[in-house]
C-alpha cells in the first residue's frame, strides 16, 4: 500500500490503471456475483464487499442505514489543507439492481460475473455495478494520492435507487426527464356480459381513456427553454441519443411519453366489469410541469365521469438539469478524448437517476458510464473495454477537478 505522500502525475495514473486492470475486473466480477436485487432490496452483502475492498487499500468508511437491510456507505478523502480549496467532488453510485425472474432462460447463471467474448456478464452489471465499481476504483486512487489534491472527494454507495439509467460512453447525462406516475380508476355498474346495451363496462371505458392519455405525447410546454430545445435538436446530439438509447430516443428527450404499465379489472369473462384500474407512467421533458399535464388530463376526462385518478406522489419527480457548459463536462470530454474515445456529448436521460437529488439543491450533477443497451434485460452484459475506460475517465476527471498535477 502506497503512502499518501507518494507523488503522481496523470501519466503515472494511466500507467497504474493499466497495470491494475485485472484487479479491477476481479472486483467487478465479485460485485456481480453478490446478488443485490430490488425487490427485495437487501444489499448488505454487496455493501460489505465494498467495505472490505476499501479496507484492503487502507480506506475507512462508515455505514448509514435508515433501513437495516439497505445500508449506504460513505467515505471521505480530504486533500492537503495547504491548498486551501473548498472544492468537493462526490462520486455516487447505487448497488441495488433489478431482480431476475427468468433465470432458466439466461444463457449463463445470471450472477456468474463470467467474462466471455470481451464482455462481463450478469444481472446488474449494466445498471449499474460497472459504473459504481468504476467510481469506487477511481476513489481508491484519489485517496492514495490525496496529499497532492485540494478540496475533498466523497464516495457514496447507495441502496434503494433501482429506477436509474446508465450512460453510454458517447454521452454525458446533464439532465433527466421528470416522472408523473398515476393510478386511474374506472367504476361502473356490473351486469351480464350479453347486456352491453345497458352498460359498456369499466374496461371498455378505460380503453377509450387510455387512447386519450396517449395523446398527451403531443403536449408542448408553454415555457419551453428555447436554447435548450435548439441544442437537443442538433443533429449530432440526436444521433448520439438514438445510438445509445435506441431509434426515437432523440424525439423522446423533447416530448412527454406515456407508458401504460398495468391494467386490472373484471371478475369473469361473461360479466360486464364494474371496475378497472390502470397505472400510467408519464415522463416529462425538461420545462414541462406536472401541473400542466394534470390540467390537460382533467380536460380529457371531463366527459368520462366514471374515471378518477390519484398521483403516486412518492414516485413522481420533476425534471432536473445541470448546466451543459460546466467545468466537469469539459473535463469529462477532454479525458475521454485523452484515452482515445470520441468526445461525449451532453444529452438528457429518459429514465430517472439519483442525480436529481443533487440538482434539486442546485448542485451540478453528471452521469458518465457504460452503454445501457442490455440494462434489466436477459443476458445483461457490459463491454470490458467500456468498463476499463470508464474507470480511467472517472479517475482522471476527479484528479483534474481537485487540482492534481498534469
Amino acid at each position: 500500500m502506497a503512502k499518501a505522500t507518494e507523488m503522481c502525475t496523470k501519466q503515472d495514473l494511466l500507467r497504474l490503471l493499466a497495470f491494475d486492470q485485472d484487479a479491477h475486473l476481479d472486483f467487478l466480477q465479485s460485485l456481480v456475483r453478490t446478488p443485490s436485487s430490488n425487490p427485495p432490496g437487501d444489499t448488505r452483502d454487496a455493501v460489505k464487499l465494498v467495505e472490505q475492498y476499501l479496507r484492503k487499500y487502507g480506506i475507512g468508511s462508515r455505514i448509514i442505514a435508515p433501513h437495516t437491510e439497505a445500508p449506504n456507505l460513505v467515505s471521505v478523502a480530504d486533500g492537503d489543507s495547504k491548498h486551501h480549496s473548498s472544492r468537493r467532488l462526490v462520486l455516487n453510485g447505487h448497488i441495488d439492481c433489478f431482480p431476475v425472474i427468468d433465470a432458466d432462460q439466461w444463457q449463463r447463471n445470471p450472477y456468474s460475473g463470467e467474462i466471455q467474448n470481451g464482455f462481463v456478464h450478469g444481472r446488474g452489471v449494466v445498471d449499474m455495478k460497472a459504473g459504481t465499481a468504476a467510481s469506487i476504483i477511481a476513489y481508491t486512487y484519489i485517496h492514495r494520492f490525496r496529499s497532492q489534491l485540494a478540496g475533498q472527494c466523497v464516495l457514496e454507495i447507495v441502496s434503494d435507487e433501482e429506477t436509474g439509467e446508465p450512460g453510454g460512453l458517447g454521452s454525458i447525462r446533464f439532465g433527466e426527464k421528470g416522472t408523473l406516475r398515476m393510478t386511474f380508476t374506472v367504476t361502473t355498474q356490473s351486469g351480464h356480459g350479453a347486456y352491453v346495451h345497458r352498460d359498456e363496462g369499466a374496461i371498455r371505458i378505460a380503453a377509450r381513456m387510455i387512447d386519450r392519455l396517449v395523446g398527451l405525447e403531443s403536449l408542448v410546454s408553454e415555457t419551453q427553454d428555447v436554447d435548450l430545445a435548439r441544442y437537443l435538436r442538433r443533429q449530432d446530439v440526436r444521433t448520439v441519443a438514438d445510438n445509445i438509447m435506441g431509434e426515437g430516443a432523440a424525439d423522446s428527450m423533447l416530448r412527454p411519453t406515456v407508458n401504460v404499465g398495468t391494467i386490472s379489472g373484471g371478475a369473469k369473462v361473461n360479466m360486464i366489469p364494474s371496475s378497472c384500474s390502470v397505472e400510467v407512467d408519464i415522463r416529462l421533458p425538461i420545462s414541462l410541469k406536472a401541473e400542466t399535464v394534470l390540467s390537460r388530463i382533467d380536460e380529457l376526462l371531463c366527459d368520462i365521469p366514471e374515471a378518477s385518478y390519484k398521483v403516486q406522489a412518492a414516485a413522481s419527480n420533476p425534471a432536473a438539469r445541470s448546466p451543459i457548459e460546466h467545468e466537469l463536462v469539459d473535463l469529462i470530454q477532454r479525458n475521454a478524448e485523452t484515452i482515445g474515445r470520441s468526445k461525449p456529448l451532453p444529452i438528457v436521460s429518459l429514465g430517472a437517476t439519483d442525480c436529481k437529488h443533487f440538482r434539486y439543491h442546485g448542485v451540478p450533477a453528471y452521469s458518465y458510464g457504460p452503454n445501457p443497451d442490455t440494462q434489466a434485460a436477459r443476458d445483461e452484459k457490459v463491454s470490458v473495454e467500456d468498463f476499463l475506460q470508464t474507470i480511467k475517465v472517472h479517475t482522471l476527471t476527479a484528479w483534474d477537478y481537485l487540482g492534481g498535477a498534469a
